[in-house]
């Protein structure tokens, strides 16, 4: 009797805009080859989120914020970080990264509010997590510090040593109108330079046309030549500046290979939330316009039942049906935007489906991406190594 492992294949899927029939053996692809008519199954390469925060995730049902809006939603979560042991981050972020693992996930990076000298207790214990998971889910860290702290020559240096030390960790800041911003900036840029750091930043996450921090952060990575290395999260304002500005300004992000994170839940629920009012502006960076410039825009989920957003999921199908509907997105085109894109900046393989690549891929019941987004509740199905960890969860 043969001990081979048995070819498994899949007739009628739709890969690259067309409709293929799929085969792998011992979890490698093997055959990926066009048939006619319509297909059964949409495939993507698993996805992977370049922004959330497991540190602060699930926490919503004990401080919900007493206003609406970012600083209230920062108030209610700096109230309840007194119960910010060991054990309750491990809990919640470890709820987290199952409904991620379910999901598709094989990759995260994880901002971690790091707000005194000292590294924070969820710095080490999602250290600790990314051990325990590294054959499941690549979790990266990223230290999320107030520019005026990361950015104050006293305490800035041993912060960016500290993260330098944790092999793939990212150097990153809450950017907002700070006082001297552009020198503060520059300090944070010195240091990611020497210590070879990448950089992640919070930045302009509010409707003030007069946040220009973004701009600031376009001409360092130039002058720095980090091509490549600097991701700018959030940027709602740019929502609400001249035309004219705007343009030029994702013209030199695109120049200096800046890549723009865009958070379609949380920046739609924060930003211009009054009570009884509906909102008029939704605080989300100019997607269009910064991929037609030729910038990286990647998509991330953000918050997850905390008071930034108190609802959402671990789920990059909703992420990218959001913004589709918010931004109106080609839902094709920017397939992307959840799985190659955020993988090449995380450092991952694309992780398409091609002849010889590992099995690793999600499928969905739609003939194509119309059919995805008219039926949220299609049945899917996550491979990984070429077994369906659907039908074992």
């Amino acid at each position: 009797m043969s001990s081979e492992p048995a070819e498994q294949a899949l007739a009628r899927v739709r890969i690259g805009g067309r409709t293929q029939r799929l085969e792998w053996r011992a979890g490698v692809i093997t055959v990926i080859e066009p048939v006619a008519g319509p297909a059964d199954w949409l495939a993507l390469p698993l996805p992977v989120d370049p922004h959330v925060h497991l540190d602060k995730t699930h926490i919503i049902s004990r401080c919900a914020p007493q206003a609406t809006g970012l600083f209230a939603a920062i108030e209610a979560q700096h109230a309840d970080m007194a119960r910010w042991d060991g054990a309750d981050i491990r809990h919640r972020a470890g709820l987290a990264l199952e409904e991620a693992w379910r999901n598709g996930f094989r990759a995260l990076r994880s901002h971690v509010d790091w707000t005194t000298p000292e590294a924070p207790l969820a710095w080490s214990v999602l250290g600790e997590l990314a051990v325990e998971w590294r054959d499941r889910i690549v979790i990266q860290r990223a230290a999320l510090c107030p520019l005026d702290l990361i950015g104050d020559p006293d305490a800035g240096p041993g912060i960016a040593s500290a993260v330098a030390r944790m092999p793939g960790a990212v150097l990153g800041a809450f950017v907002y109108r700070n006082e001297g911003l552009d020198e503060k900036l520059d300090r944070v840029f010195a240091l990611a330079d020497h210590h070879d750091l990448t950089l992640d930043f919070h930045v302009d996450e509010g409707l003030e046309p007069e946040a220009q921090g973004f701009d600031t952060i376009v001409s360092l990575a130039a002058r720095y030549r980090m091509a490549g290395r600097v991701l700018c999260g959030h940027a709602c304002a740019l929502a609400v500046r001249p035309h004219d500005a705007v343009a030029r300004v994702l013209e030199q992000a695109a120049k200096a290979g800046v890549g723009l994170t865009v958070l379609p839940t949380t920046n739609a629920w924060l930003q211009d939330a009054q009570p009884g009012r509906t909102p008029r502006l939704r605080g989300l960076a100019p997607l269009h316009e910064a991929r037609a410039a030729g910038m990286d825009v990647l998509l991330g989920a953000d918050n997850v039942a905390d008071p930034f957003f108190p609802y959402g999921s671990y789920d990059a199908l909703d992420i990218h049906r959001q913004a589709v509907i918010a931004a109106h997105l080609d839902p094709a085109e920017w397939v992307d935007a959840i799985t190659t894109l955020p993988a090449r900046w995380l450092g991952q393989e694309p992780g398409l489906p091609e002849i010889g690549a590992r099995a690793d891929f999600m499928l969905i019941r739609a003939p194509d991406w119309p059919g995805v987004l008219q039926n949220p509740r299609a049945e899917r199905r996550v491979f990984r190594a070429g077994s369906d960890i659907s039908t074992s969860l």
